[in-house]
């Protein structure tokens, strides 16, 4: 079992989740779409080349945006990234993986 967080802003975050339940992500025993979301600020500045949704190159942007975590099975950790990468607004999303353990 995979951990998957994900910082995506309010306009995007029901389609990214539905993106990645849909793909297999946030399943726990007899539960689907099953998820933990925090509001909290991020930031970032594009760097010449980039194509940012929010923001212009070489200006630091400040934004609101949501940390979604959910749970992933080993064998959609894949699929599920993807899901979430083609349903994300940036160009390049921020989302981190952790390996779970069973105790």
């Amino acid at each position: 079992m995979f951990k998957l967080a994900f910082f995506v802003p309010d306009s995007h975050v029901e389609a990214v989740k539905s993106a990645v339940f849909a793909a297999g992500g946030g399943r726990i025993g007899a539960y689907d779409n099953c998820a933990w979301q925090v509001l909290g600020h991020g930031q970032f500045r594009p760097c010449d080349g980039s194509q940012p949704f929010l923001g212009q190159a070489d200006t630091l942007e400040k934004v609101e945006e949501w940390k979604v975590e959910l749970v992933v099975a080993d064998s959609l950790i894949e699929p599920v990234v993807q899901a979430l990468r083609l349903a994300h607004p940036y160009e390049t999303p921020a989302f981190e993986v952790w390996r779970l353990h069973d105790l």
